[in-house]
């Protein structure tokens, strides 16, 4: 009982919610069923990269910029990400208030003491469940 009462609720909550927005813009768009799955492991993948320590994010972005030939692809990504930013403004802002409160929920998991595999499942189950109520609440309401 004492793991419930440690959960940061009200971050957990934030995070349901923004999926649950995004469960409901998907479920409006004609998508076929294959796309819930990308969308799945996008979330998964979020997840992951969130609640990973910085130390081993910062071992596999060094790799990147080893030669001039990958910073340049870097580079070339980099500018073509922006481009997309730009194009698709309204996505990328939620793609930017997921991304926050998923690192808001690791700050909040990692002040109350969890591991980082107890936060990568806990936020994973609230994701999922978020993304699967707005997917209803898109098709039936």
């Amino acid at each position: 009982m004492s793991i419930l009462k440690t959960l940061p609720w009200i971050t957990l909550t934030l995070v349901m919610v923004t999926y649950t927005t995004l469960g409901w813009v998907i479920s409006k768009a004609p998508v076929p069923w294959f796309a819930w799955l990308l969308v799945a492991i996008a979330v998964l993948f979020l997840t992951g990269v969130v609640t990973t320590p910085w130390k081993s994010f910062a071992d596999y972005s060094d790799a990147l910029v080893k030669s001039n030939t990958r910073s340049f692809g870097v580079a070339i990504l980099a500018a073509f990400l922006f481009f997309l930013m730009l194009a698709w403004f309204k996505v990328f802002l939620q793609g930017l208030l997921i991304t926050s409160a998923a690192t808001l929920a690791r700050i909040d998991f990692q002040v109350a003491g969890f591991r980082e595999i107890q936060a990568f499942w806990i936020t994973s189950i609230f994701s999922l469940v978020g993304l699967a109520l707005g997917a209803v609440g898109g098709k039936f309401l």
